[in-house]
């Protein structure tokens, strides 16, 4: 059985996570508070693990990866598209000042929120909804986060950007790749291709928005 200090060396630490903020949110979260009873043995694995309803939680090396490549600082303020079971929030929320997070399906939505009533989350506010149209009444946002794939990335989301804030998210159907986006400016944006992964598709709006 992986232990976490085992998962943060070997498998952040000896991978490429080398932000020690991101290190130590990895740290402080109990991920065995997310996960289901009768797979607690495998807590600290480095893979995702099936939380119901064919969802999962997401692969420890993904999230410290993804918060890396954000860059969060400690007075941002961060959207997550997907809330999934709260363990990928409650590492976004050691990280940064606020965190809103919004999760499509029900059930979930209430499963993340007895997880997140676990811990010190004061700092994070999570919702049901769909997450196509973001959290406009909250933006703009110095990082919006996607933790599931959209065949192309909603211009809602993007117009919720801070000037020089970032939106990192899986882009496609069949094969996604994690993009990066940044706004230079009101009405320009960068965008990055970091590498080839495997969510599950974004549902609600986005599928007829492909």
């Amino acid at each position: 059985m992986d232990s976490k200090e085992r998962m943060i060396e070997r498998h952040l630490k000896g991978r490429d996570i080398h932000d020690e903020r991101v290190l130590d949110a990895m740290r402080a979260v109990d991920r065995s508070l997310f996960v289901p009873e009768d797979l607690q043995h495998h807590t600290y694995a480095d893979s995702p693990l099936p939380i119901g309803k064919e969802q999962t939680i997401s692969q420890p090396y993904i999230v410290a990866y993804m918060a890396q490549a954000l860059g969060l600082s400690e007075d941002d303020r961060v959207l997550e598209i997907g809330t999934g079971c709260g363990y990928n929030a409650a590492v976004l929320g050691q990280l940064a000042d606020e965190v809103y997070s919004i999760e499509i399906i029900k059930w979930l939505a209430d499963l993340a929120q007895k997880n997140l009533a676990k811990i010190d989350s004061d700092n994070i506010s999570a919702r049901f909804g769909d997450g196509y149209d973001g959290w406009p009444e909250e933006a703009p946002f110095d990082a919006i986060e996607l933790t599931a794939a959209p065949p192309k990335i909603p211009e809602t989301l993007k117009q919720q950007l801070k000037i020089g804030g970032k939106l990192l998210a899986p882009v496609g159907r069949l094969q996604q790749q994690l993009q990066l986006i940044e706004r230079v400016s009101e009405d320009e944006f960068t965008e990055q291709l970091l590498m080839p992964v495997r969510f599950v598709p974004m549902t609600g709006q986005a599928e007829s928005s492909s």
